[in-house]
């Protein structure tokens, strides 16, 4: 086998890893009634965890057989396998503006990588290290609490999303500029800017299953797939020396293909946000489901709010028009 070839079948392999972790912890969330965003005594959480270091260490043994500008692309293409894999295994099915919105998010960002020509690229000194780390703890608790304050939980989700896709983006610019600086003679002299990757990878983590509850999987996964690589490469532009193949021309079409990918990702984020008609309510309507989807009822004037977790003993307070179950 070539070493081309190699390194597709890795990067595509690793593609996958990333969209079964995905799956997983969309799932978690959706379940637990624990912690949004370290579920530590849920074993399926665990599991994601080890998927996603599955991807990680497939996606850097793809870059060491192949060129930057054929693996960056397929990692791309991680919610494209996400959509039919959570409909074959949890019976999940995306409908056709979500997989409109994956296809865009997915062409655009692999038409932006693609174009990034990193040949002259340049390393990061020790103060732009810390400036670039500042930063982005400024912009990751920016998009925290930007989160906190939204009311729609599609929106919520997907503003977390991106803050975890800014910490991953960060941490790859930094395992990049600490990988230039390693040498076996001093492996520990790095270990500030492995410190750091570790701190930014990890919350990244915590943001991105937070994401995932109360939106679905397409919209967050797509939106940290997208904000990943695009941070990395205006990282990459900005402090690296890296530019556009094509000159002008190149610089237009990378344009083009982010104006693409960002229409995906509204595209995936409407989807989600839209909720059908419920019908006249019902003695034998069955409760609302998920999302921000309206309240179910049980007659008309009568509402039931929703209890979490299984109890023993409810205490049941009426009011004038609903019935409210607290522990």
């Amino acid at each position: 086998m070539s070493p081309l070839v190699l390194s597709v079948a890795l990067a595509l392999a690793s593609a996958v890893a990333y969209a079964a972790a995905a799956i997983v912890q969309e799932r978690v969330a959706a379940s637990a009634a624990g912690p949004r965003y370290a579920p530590l005594r849920s074993p399926a959480w665990w599991v994601s965890v080890l998927l996603n270091g599955v991807g990680a260490t497939l996606h850097v043994a793809a870059l060491a057989y192949g060129p930057l500008s054929l693996v960056q692309p397929l990692g791309a293409l991680t919610i494209v396998f996400a959509l039919p894999m959570a409909a074959l295994f949890v019976g999940r099915r995306a409908g056709r503006r979500a997989w409109r919105g994956a296809l865009m998010a997915t062409a655009g960002l692999a038409g932006l990588l693609s174009l990034t020509d990193g040949a002259e690229a340049g390393s990061l000194a020790d103060g732009e290290r810390w400036l670039l780390a500042g930063a982005t703890f400024g912009a990751v608790a920016v998009l925290f609490t930007a989160a906190r304050l939204v009311g729609r939980s599609v929106l919520r989700s997907v503003v977390l999303a991106a803050a975890a896709g800014v910490s991953f983006g960060i941490a790859s610019v930094l395992t990049k500029a600490v990988a230039e600086e390693w040498t076996p003679r001093a492996p520990l002299a790095e270990w500030t800017g492995l410190l750091v990757l570790s701190v930014f990878a990890v919350t990244g983590l915590l943001l991105s299953q937070a994401s995932y509850r109360g939106a679905g999987l397409a919209a967050p996964l797509a939106t940290v797939t997208v904000v990943n690589p695009v941070v990395a490469a205006a990282v990459g532009l900005t402090l690296f020396g890296e530019g556009f193949r094509y000159g002008t021309a190149g610089t237009v079409a990378a344009l083009i293909c982010g104006t693409v990918a960002a229409a995906g990702l509204v595209q995936l984020t409407l989807d989600r946000m839209t909720v059908p008609e419920e019908p006249a309510p019902s003695a034998t309507d069955s409760p609302a489901s998920d999302g921000d989807s309206p309240r179910p009822e049980i007659r008309q004037g009568v509402d039931v709010g929703a209890v979490p977790g299984s109890r023993p003993d409810l205490e049941v307070e009426m009011r004038s028009r609903a019935v409210a179950g607290r522990p």
